[in-house]
């Protein structure tokens, strides 16, 4: 974890290339860097692959001071971790580790509410010694957790296998799941909305995004609601509101075990 200070000068790699054998996840909590001619701002990531790495130019010039939480695993590690009985990956993930020839692969995306609140418990972990060794490994592998569940979910929908008029109407259930946060149609009515029966919904919906209807349903209201309280232009009641609730003991509890943290907790200084 790195908390970098303004610079005005940009700085640019001496070292020539060279085979990286690390994996690196950077998960950007303020501020602003440019790495190599990529602008990675708050609340984003970046994924690095091993591979062969160029030399790296950084421009901190006229920046703001950054905070970062970066992760590094080696990638004998990860194949242990992730990979099947022979070590292999998943096709989503094996363009992760390349040969030492190979340039290495990046990504930057958005992270995700629950990225972001792991990478903050691992800054305001309190614990000592071998607690705080242990609490950290348990995050890192987390964040690493949810960094495959989105390369995953982004290959998924492109699956070869899955015909493109089915794969259409699965994401026009998405969409109408997106579109009535607040009314939701039953798992029937999804059905008959996009020309499926339940059965092949259910099915395809799950292979397409790696999760129930419903499942995804929920998780989509508690990242919208986090989205929402962040900003701080609505009360805890308006965004359960929003997003489905009712019976808001009910939302701050779903809330509550979805991020580890009570909804009132997320507005601008804790207004109501």
């Amino acid at each position: 974890m790195r908390q970098h200070p303004h610079s005005r000068d940009r700085v640019q790699s001496a070292q020539p290339e060279k085979p990286e054998e690390y994996l690196e996840l950077h998960l950007h909590l303020s501020g602003t860097h440019e790495n190599d001619g990529d602008l990675l701002g708050a609340g984003q990531y970046c994924l690095y692959g091993s591979g062969l790495m160029p030399k790296a130019a950084f421009d901190l010039s006229e920046r703001q001071p950054f905070l970062e939480v970066q992760i590094l695993i080696r990638k004998d590690l990860l194949r242990s971790v992730i990979g099947d009985s022979d070590g292999e990956l998943p096709a989503a993930l094996q363009p992760w580790v390349r040969s030492p020839e190979q340039p290495r692969y990046k990504y930057f995306g958005t992270a995700t509410p629950a990225m972001q609140w792991a990478a903050r418990q691992m800054l305001r972990c309190r614990f000592q010694a071998m607690s705080k060794r242990l609490f950290l490994e348990g995050k890192s592998l987390e964040l690493l957790g949810l960094a495959v569940a989105a390369e995953m979910a982004r290959h998924e929908g492109y699956r070869p296998s899955v015909q493109p008029d089915l794969l259409a109407r699965v994401h026009h259930a998405r969409d109408i799941l997106r579109q009535r946060l607040d009314n939701p149609p039953s798992l029937g009515e999804l059905a008959r909305l996009v020309g499926l029966n339940e059965y092949t919904l259910k099915q395809e919906f799950r292979r397409v995004f790696g999760i129930t209807v419903f499942g995804y349903l929920h998780d989509y209201r508690m990242n919208r609601a986090w989205q929402e309280l962040v900003v701080g232009d609505c009360t805890v009641k308006e965004v359960a509101r929003r997003v489905g609730y009712t019976n808001l003991p009910a939302f701050s509890r779903a809330f509550s075990k979805r991020f580890n943290i009570n909804p009132r907790d997320c507005l601008p200084k804790h207004s109501v």
